[in-house]
């Protein structure tokens, strides 16, 4: 097709694009590999099935923003293809004759060449289509609001000029214009050769071109080739500093992220190495390498700050300003973070301020929902390491958190035995029971906490009535060390692990029980980094299993209960994806479940999370607590239920500060209720 003068042309702008791209992704290799850590591949296949599902069937973007998505999934799936056409249109330029061998191919049973035409046709207007609905929602659709941010959230000085906005026009330009200028060639083609059914669009169009000569239509074929082809060669080297990299690298970050336990599992931090003395992330080299590779693969949707409760409540953090932020730093500091050097600014005060860092639940939402993998919750939490561990910069009321832990192995503060809220029910210890079936790790919160106690004894009610052989460490329990680790204290929270999983060890437990969802996470998910392999199970997964054992009453008449609620602790549905126990315990027993709109893993957070529970909440428009309740009051339930010590608390506030709304009860109260005053079975 091309001539000579062209190909010579070609192959030499192909060379200078490729070896432009090349050194625009190797810096971008070196970049990455200024991170902590390393990039995972172990169990090489199954990552790769996923990464290649997770692309093929944008699982992830179809979460949400369902019709955006759709369009997202059609341009994926043409742009995917468009790589081998536009292998094949190299081909049939620079080899002549190549077209008139394809065509040949009709003759196959499967008509394969026939299929293909069909398939760029088709695909081109897909894409086509979804790249203009994706610049009128930039400019004029009501959904444009989605990819805007509050005053309050710091900025990178380009991203707060509009460089998203240019940025997502260049690409949104180049893809126009690669793929329109191909559709228009194959209907300049359809023009020359006549209508093709193999072609429907390129045919309806190709009546644009009637009247113009041969010349003039193997001229316009020509130049569509070169707008198509050419175009690429040069964008490449551009690729690599912008956002459209996502292509390659969201699922390279699927690929090549750490395996966790569950969603909430932070990587533990090496004290053995006595020359360390930077722990957490001040910098951008100081994160590791895959929360660098975030920023890179970062498609720029907003859709974790929708789903934040601190973004949404009026507060500095949004975990998608922090991508960007990054993504823009490494951007204006290419070259040199390249070279090696030393990044020019800390994180904090560069891709996100010191009160965001502070602001996050540490709930895990902006992981679960990002389509591309990104884990935007550890990079926060790593910048708290630093502030913590190196810095020594904290907010007051964290450092007394700390303190208490430390001197008296609790957050509270409060001295004394941690096993007075038993006294008069006979509760066993490990001692006095060694042959226990189950142990009930209580928590702090059971031991000093007045609300906490009561959900405890009810607990230990309930398991008495079913029959259940269980223990308690008593004393010998000690703070599993939880706000310590959200917090930033990683110190602390080795010393506080270490010796829980010597005392568990030592009692070696069948399985564990916990009343407290940040208990459970804790001893179940992070425990074996030190050592601790045990099988916890949350209270309401208990009681499920009981009444479904027959050990504790069943359903009966709806009508003598309630309408209920249940919120979903962020650290039980979320992390530990245990969501269908606390709702078959509740119907189990007759209670009717009225769910709030947002439930079982998207539920938001109640705001106690990330050690939020012993700070101020940081200024905003609403407190999340607040947020919450009258999220499960619109509902018209009378009894909000909850299965976290801190929930009920969280809740319990808004209720005493307002006056109105749901009954806030944990799910072993309502069981315990029934126990007490047996329901009337339907009929009675």
């Amino acid at each position: 097709m091309l001539s000579p003068i062209e190909k010579m042309l070609f192959v030499l702008l192909a060379l200078l694009a490729v070896g432009a791209t090349y050194q625009g992704f190797y810096k971008m290799w070196l970049i990455i590999n200024r991170g902590e850590g390393k990039l995972y591949l172990d169990h090489l296949p199954q990552r790769l099935f996923t990464a290649i599902r997770v692309y093929i069937t944008q699982e992830t973007t179809l979460k949400t923003r369902r019709v955006a998505s759709l369009f997202h999934l059609g341009i994926v799936l043409g742009f995917t293809f468009y790589f081998l056409v536009n292998a094949i249109d190299v081909l049939i330029g620079m080899i002549s004759g190549f077209e008139a061998w394809l065509k040949a191919l009709t003759g196959l049973p499967a008509g394969i060449y026939d299929v293909y035409r069909l398939a760029a046709d088709v695909l081109s207007i897909v894409v086509l289509v979804g790249v203009a609905y994706f610049i009128l929602r930039r400019l004029v659709l009501p959904n444009k609001k989605d990819l805007t941010f509050h005053d309050n959230v710091l900025l990178h000085p380009h991203v707060k000029a509009g460089g998203v906005f240019t940025d997502s026009m260049i690409v949104a330009s180049f893809i126009m214009l690669h793929v329109g200028a191909r559709f228009l060639g194959e209907a300049v083609l359809v023009a020359q050769e006549g209508a093709d059914p193999f072609m429907p669009f390129a045919t309806l169009v190709a009546p644009l071109f009637a009247g113009i000569d041969e010349g003039g239509l193997t001229a316009l074929r020509h130049a569509a080739w070169w707008v198509a082809l050419g175009g690429i060669l040069l964008f490449s080297p551009y690729f690599p500093y912008t956002k459209h990299a996502h292509l390659f690298m969201a699922p390279l970050n699927f690929l090549t992220r750490p395996k966790r336990t569950s969603l909430g599992e932070l990587e533990p931090v090496n004290f053995d190495d006595e020359s360390k003395e930077q722990f957490g992330a001040n910098k951008l080299e100081h994160l590791t390498k895959t929360q660098i590779f975030d920023a890179f693969a970062c498609i720029q949707c907003n859709r974790c700050q929708d789903v934040c409760p601190a973004y949404l409540t009026g507060k500095e953090l949004s975990p998608s300003a922090l991508e960007i932020n990054k993504r823009y730093f490494i951007r204006e500091h290419f070259n040199l973070l390249a070279m090696g050097e030393e990044s020019p600014a800390p994180l904090v005060g560069s891709v996100i301020s010191e009160s965001a860092v502070w602001a996050c639940t540490a709930c895990g939402a902006c992981i679960d929902i990002c389509p591309v993998g990104n884990e935007p919750m550890y990079d926060i939490l790593d910048i708290r390491r630093d502030l913590v561990l190196t810095q020594a910069e904290m907010p007051g009321e964290i450092q007394t958190a700390f303190t208490n832990m430390e001197k008296r192995g609790n957050p509270w503060g409060v001295s004394g035995s941690r096993v007075a809220w038993a006294e008069g029910l006979d509760v066993p210890t490990v001692e006095e029971n060694p042959a226990f079936d189950i142990l009930y790790w209580t928590g702090c919160a059971v031991s000093y906490d007045d609300r906490a106690k009561k959900t405890a004894r009810d607990f230990v009610t309930v398991l008495k009535a079913a029959g259940v052989n269980f223990a308690i460490l008593g004393d010998a329990e000690n703070c599993t060390g939880d706000v310590a680790r959200r917090g930033g204290n990683e110190y602390l929270y080795f010393e506080l692990a270490t010796g829980n999983v010597e005392t568990l060890k030592e009692v070696q437990p069948k399985r564990i029980v916990a009343t407290c969802p940040h208990c459970l996470h804790n001893l179940g998910k992070e425990y074996h980094q030190f050592g601790g392999d045990f099988t916890v199970i949350h209270h309401t997964e208990l009681i499920n299993e009981l009444i479904q054992a027959g050990k504790l009453p069943a359903s009966a008449n709806p009508a003598a209960w309630s309408n209920v609620t249940f919120h979903d602790p962020c650290y039980l549905g979320r992390h530990n994806d245990i969501v269908a126990a606390p709702r078959e315990a509740l119907t189990g027993m007759g209670a009717p479940l009225v769910e709030m709109p947002r439930n079982r893993k998207n539920s938001l957070c109640c705001g106690a999370g990330g050690a939020q529970f012993w700070k101020e909440e940081e200024h905003g428009q609403k407190a999340v607590n607040l947020e919450r309740y009258e999220e499960a009051t619109a509902t018209g339930a009378e009894t909000l239920a909850v299965g976290c010590p801190f929930c009920m608390q969280m809740f319990e506030s808004v209720r005493a500060n307002t006056g109105t709304g749901p009954v806030v009860k944990d799910v072993v109260e309502l069981m315990a209720e029934r126990l007490a005053k047996p329901v009337p079975a339907a009929g009675d």
